[in-house]
């Protein structure tokens, strides 16, 4: 699969050559969006899939020997491959090397959870036992309705260490140097929606400004909502086959924590806020359902889809491919139209920061997080590692990506927020990304004089320079937060 693109954006401009926009107008489907339509390029065949516009970006199936064809018979077009990204919430702890199944005679063990408050079973929840930490082998399952998981480990066994993952509602665990015994159970701590977090910690009772502008943000996520706490505005499926007017989450619950971040309207301790609860949502789902990628076709379509539905911010917590031309080209088009894109610096522990976040017309957000603000003993101890910041419980995730191409940073550790059918506490940069936009938000809401401008590049530069002047470091160094946390 490849995607073709005029010479420069994703759609013709006044300066593309006629030749160039007929050839592109010539391959548009011409009924649904996912559509086939076969066009002739030296006796060879382009399938066309998808089309962002008549004259702009297509999603085609042709060979390599076509696509050489093409190049030398339609000279000023583009062809580009097909590539994937991925969320960039903070990656779980996984195997790599299961053991063997326990005998008949020792039929492995059971660990069950149960909730610390009440004693009633937490089903649905991801438990990874490492009999070997270093070569991550072990064994991993998922509880039962009865909160009970059986693993094939035996009496006696050394685990290393024991990650417990809940669906929603509950704080993780994280427990060492156990030893394995035939029934083994955990109490698990209840999430108190009242309580701070690393995000309402930051932005609880941060005091602004009056909002004079309906902002409105695109999420393109895994789709958002439906949840009590969300108000989802519209939006686009845009992944290849499937249904359009389809842009709730679909089923993965990271769109959902994501657009939470931004701007969740509920209220504690029944409920969570997000940083702008005022806000308009739109959702753009670019993963499919049970998929963990989103290809660069799917994300150019939607930030296609949400700069013509009038989105001031773009908030992206995916990233991990190759440099795109095609997602570069929609990030700037976006840019030249007056919309400016948050992009999640990725989650390698600590490698360079992953593309969109490293281009220069992206906002590039790190993660950090502050010790005492999850309960001892989970999941996101983890994370916890230096530099520290002028204030010592401040710290940038172990996860995070950083570098030059940084500009902020925001709370992305263990992050109260929005998932079907409950909450959850989540590590990523993914959840930073969401926090910088949600505050953006705030700020710009404040000023119509700014916002009311020709959405163009002027406009972009503005909101850039505002949100910059709002900035305060936190002493952990340039690569590490760029110009601070939005405040």
């Amino acid at each position: 699969m490849f995607i073709i693109l005029p010479p420069r954006g994703t759609v013709t401009r006044t300066e593309t050559s006629p030749a160039v926009r007929s050839f592109l107008h010539s391959l548009a489907p011409k009924k649904a969006a996912y559509s086939l339509k076969a066009a002739k390029v030296k006796n060879a065949k382009v399938k066309v899939y998808d089309s962002v516009h008549e004259n702009g970006a297509k999603l085609v199936h042709m060979s390599t020997k076509t696509m050489a064809s093409l190049k030398s018979t339609e000279p000023g077009i583009r062809v580009c491959p097909l590539v994937y990204y991925k969320k960039a919430a903070a990656p779980r702890a996984t195997l790599t090397k299961k053991i063997k199944k326990a005998s008949a005679a020792s039929a492995g063990i059971s660990i069950k959870l149960v909730s610390k408050n009440s004693n009633s079973p937490v089903a649905g929840a991801t438990i990874v036992a490492f009999t070997d930490f270093v070569n991550r082998t072990g064994d991993s399952g998922k509880t039962n309705k009865s909160g009970i998981v059986k693993l094939a480990l035996k009496k006696g066994d050394k685990i290393q260490r024991l990650y417990i993952y809940p669906e929603k509602d509950y704080w993780g665990m994280l427990k060492r140097n156990l030893t394995a015994s035939e029934n083994m159970e955990y109490k698990l701590e209840a999430i108190d929606l009242s309580a701070d977090d690393s995000l309402r910690h930051f932005y609880k009772n941060k005091k602004l400004p009056a909002a004079k502008y309906k902002i409105k943000v695109g999420v393109l996520d895994t789709g958002s909502g439906p949840h009590p706490d969300l108000v989802i505005s519209g939006g686009m499926n845009c992944v290849l086959g499937e249904e359009p007017k389809d842009y709730n989450d679909n089923g993965d619950g990271h769109g959902s924590h994501v657009a939470g971040i931004i701007g969740a309207h509920g209220k504690p301790p029944q409920g969570i806020r997000g940083v702008a609860p005022g806000v308009i949502i739109n959702s753009y789902r670019i993963f499919g359902k049970g998929k963990d990628g989103a290809t660069n076709f799917d994300i150019v379509k939607a930030i296609d889809k949400a700069v013509a539905d009038g989105c001031d911010i773009l908030n992206m917590s995916f990233g991990g491919g190759p440099a795109d031309p095609a997602v570069q080209e929609a990030i700037a088009d976006a840019f030249d139209k007056g919309t400016i894109s948050f992009v999640a610096t990725g989650n390698e522990d600590r490698s360079e920061v992953s593309f969109p976040a490293s281009y220069s017309l992206s906002i590039a957000v790190s993660a950090m997080g502050r010790k005492g603000l999850f309960p001892d003993g989970t999941t996101h101890t983890d994370t916890v590692a230096k530099p520290f910041g002028k204030d010592k419980k401040n710290f940038i995730a172990s996860f995070s990506n950083i570098g030059p191409e940084v500009d902020f940073t925001g709370p992305g550790v263990a992050v109260v927020s929005t998932v079907p059918g409950g909450y959850a506490a989540m590590d990523g940069t993914s959840m930073a990304c969401p926090a910088a936009t949600g505050i953006a938000a705030r700020y710009l809401a404040a000023n119509p004089s700014l916002m009311n401008k020709t959405r163009n590049q002027n406009r972009s530069v503005s909101m850039i320079k505002l949100l910059s002047k709002k900035a305060k470091l936190l002493g952990f160094g340039v690569e590490h937060e760029g110009n601070g946390i939005i405040l």
